[in-house]
């Protein structure tokens, strides 16, 4: 497994534990160069996608990955982490639906919750 995959499981691994919603990962492999892959996730309120946000920034900063900044915190509507090979997307469900984030990728989305 690669550095890039055990970061994208990890970072999954932290969404779930912390029961974030419909997460969805979105292989960026031939598609863009910003990263290998996208992970996007529902909250369940401002407060729940801050969270959720702040335990992967944790857990990223605990396994030596440093200046992780995320972006969109004041608000809590759509909270972006960029990983580096990983760009985390945590929103709340309403604005998530709004943007179709998944579709922009021609992914259809899951419906799972």
């Amino acid at each position: 497994m690669s550095d890039r995959d055990e970061l994208k499981d990890f970072i999954v691994e932290i969404l779930e534990e912390n029961k974030g919603d419909n997460i969805e990962i979105i292989d960026l492999e031939g598609k863009s160069s910003l990263a290998d892959y996208m992970v996007v996730a529902s909250g369940r309120s401002s407060t729940h996608v801050n969270a959720l946000v702040q335990y992967v920034v944790q857990g990223l900063k605990q396994r030596g990955d440093k200046d992780i900044v995320p972006e969109g915190k004041e608000a809590g509507n759509w909270v972006i982490v960029d990983a580096w090979d990983v760009i985390v997307h945590v929103f709340r469900e309403e604005v998530r639906d709004y943007y179709k984030l998944e579709e922009m990728w021609n992914i259809p989305r899951s419906q799972d919750n």
